[in-house]
């Protein structure tokens, strides 16, 4: 069992940065991918990025160069670095730590861009 928690959103202003964290309960935190998802009001659920246990990452074509995916597994937790935050980055932003069937995910963390 995993249990995982985001925290770092907040308020910022456009073009300002953010970092959120995913805290993860137990000592197998390094066997598992982890994702970055975000849901924002009206629409499903999207990866924003990805980092598998070797480290391999991947982006939606609308992060990339903006937003960096890092973990450091000896203390069990997963980074999004988030700049140039736009408008529409506005989102509650979830951590997914998966391994084949074995899926867990965290509460959200409300990230809001406004002037």
């Amino acid at each position: 069992q995993v249990e995982v928690v985001e925290s770092g959103g907040g308020l910022v202003q456009p073009g300002g940065t953010l970092r959120l964290s995913c805290a993860a309960s137990g000592t197998m935190f390094s066997i598992y991918n982890i994702g970055w998802y975000r849901q924002a009001p009206g629409k499903q659920r999207e990866l924003v990025a990805v980092i598998t246990r070797s480290g391999m990452t991947n982006y939606v074509d609308s992060v990339k160069g903006r937003f960096t995916i890092s973990r450091d597994n000896a203390k069990y937790t997963a980074y999004l670095q988030m700049n140039s935050l736009k408008a529409e980055d506005t989102a509650v932003y979830y951590c997914n730590a998966k391994r084949y069937d074995d899926e867990y995910w965290g509460q959200g963390t409300q990230v809001t861009v406004s002037s």
